[in-house]
């Protein structure tokens, strides 16, 4: 991605998907303020996600997803400057770690995290007062007890397949209008 693209002061839009861009993500992206949606999904980028993407004030959605990137999640995307909280697609790198706690701070309407190396215990990114839709953790190491998770009544996509989750079903899960539910290839019980 060349620098002259930063140029481009009043772009509301960055759609560089399938486009077989290569190297790692440029910090100098922050400086594109008017982005409410940055698309560079299904590329072969590399290296680890900038900290500095947390600046863009009117970000509505980051598709990050379907490349090779490395590294943990940014403790600074608990910290989005915008009136706005982005939906994050990080899906299909191979980010590792854990996921920072800094997340649950915000209310995210979308989270996907699936089939990445990330590990530990994510139960801050639940919560009855969240205001979250969906949430893809499917396919990480990720190990938390389920049976004292509390969900927000928004929710309707849950996906925690293949990961190291244990307990039983919480009871909070009659009360939402799931369209999609997978705990599959965990270690629950009960």
């Amino acid at each position: 991605i060349q620098p002259a693209i930063a140029k481009l002061t009043n772009l509301k839009m960055l759609m560089l998907s399938f486009t077989k861009l290569t190297g790692p993500i440029p910090e100098f992206l922050s400086q594109m303020k008017k982005l409410t949606l940055l698309e560079l999904n299904y590329n072969q980028l590399t290296g680890s996600i900038p900290p500095s993407l947390s600046q863009l004030p009117n970000l509505d959605e980051i598709h990050l997803d379907r490349n090779k990137l490395t590294g943990q999640i940014p403790e600074s995307f608990g910290k989005f400057k915008g009136p706005k909280i982005p939906s994050l697609y990080l899906s299909h790198n191979s980010l590792t770690g854990k996921v920072p706690k800094s997340l649950g701070d915000l209310n995210f309407s979308t989270l996907d995290f699936s089939r990445n190396k990330l590990e530990g215990d994510v139960s801050f990114l639940f919560g009855k007062n969240k205001t979250i839709q969906s949430i893809d953790l499917s396919r990480n190491t990720l190990e938390f007890n389920l049976s004292k998770l509390e969900f927000a009544e928004s929710l309707t996509w849950l996906d925690l397949n293949h990961n190291r989750i244990f307990g039983s079903l919480p009871q909070g899960l009659k009360g939402l209008e799931l369209q999609y539910f997978n705990v599959s290839y965990n270690r629950l019980c009960g």
